[in-house]
């Protein structure tokens, strides 16, 4: 049976991202993912990268005691994805989140590693227990084509890549092909970077005003928008208020009326457009 983390895993579809969580008060992160993952956030995404490795020893912390609680996430940054530094690279994570097996392991962006070293090594990582499931991030069509040729035993689960209102450009050609692949698409800064829209404009006020219909914060519209269709979002959590806020995201619904208001206001491109990064 293919991968649905939606099902399958019954994750809900807003998860617990890490980026710079490093950088915040750690006794408040590891709340903050310790409330998420009460109010049943069980998707926490981390990476070697974050931090040099400091992230995942903070959702090492965070998850200690509670590894049945959660879908852990981690990456390999490409420069480390041949062969063996992709073993090696996975055997570091495992030790600073002090647990014997990922959820997921993802390749963090397309590198100059062969593709088919990094994916022989994911599907040693699965035959070794290290991983239940493995991988991408930030790989367009062609470059998930690549992957998917590259594997022999196992398959491509997840695909995590840049999705927010101002830039929608995966629900042209990405969103369509990973559906029809069963490979889940992850979206990660869902609010943008730091860029919501300011309230005293046109797209500042049609969020705010379905905001105000629904008894929401604009911040749960817009994740309310992107999880439609079954699209992941892993907005950072490294504040109790956020997650809070996060969790309480997904048990309503925004009417087609309003879906229609929100795609007018952040319009998807009619054209192929390069995939976003940050």
């Amino acid at each position: 049976m293919p991968l649905q983390l939606g099902n399958e895993s019954k994750i809900p579809l807003i998860g617990q991202g890490t980026w710079n969580i490093e950088k915040d008060d750690r006794d408040e992160a590891v709340t903050a993912l310790r409330l998420g993952l009460d109010l049943g956030m069980a998707l926490i995404d981390t990476a070697e990268m974050y931090g040099n490795g400091k992230a995942e020893e903070v959702v090492g912390e965070a998850i200690s005691g509670r590894r049945h609680d959660v879908f852990l996430i981690s990456k390999v940054l490409p420069s480390n994805a041949s062969y063996d530094g992709t073993l090696k690279a996975c055997e570091r994570s495992l030790k600073r989140l002090k647990v014997d097996c990922l959820d997921l392991y993802l390749l963090h962006w397309p590198g100059n590693q062969p593709i088919r070293e990094t994916m022989r090594a994911f599907e040693e990582l699965v035959k070794r227990r290290m991983t239940r499931f493995i991988g991408v991030s930030n790989f367009d069509v062609p470059e998930l084509r690549a992957a998917q040729s590259a594997l022999t035993s196992e398959r491509l689960a997840c695909n995590q890549v840049l999705y927010h209102l101002n830039d929608r450009g995966i629900e042209r050609k990405l969103i369509p092909y990973c559906r029809k692949h069963d490979i889940a698409v992850m979206g990660y800064s869902p609010f943008g970077h730091s860029d919501l829209p300011k309230p005293d404009t046109a797209e500042g006020r049609v969020l705010s005003r379905i905001a105000a219909a629904q008894d929401r914060t604009v911040r749960q519209v817009i994740l309310r928008f992107l999880c439609r269709d079954g699209v992941f979002a892993i907005p950072k959590s490294g504040n109790p208020g956020h997650v809070r806020e996060n969790g309480e995201a997904l048990d309503w619904a925004l009417s087609d009326e309003e879906i229609a208001e929100i795609s007018a206001a952040f319009p998807a491109p009619d054209h192929d457009t390069p995939l976003g990064t940050l």
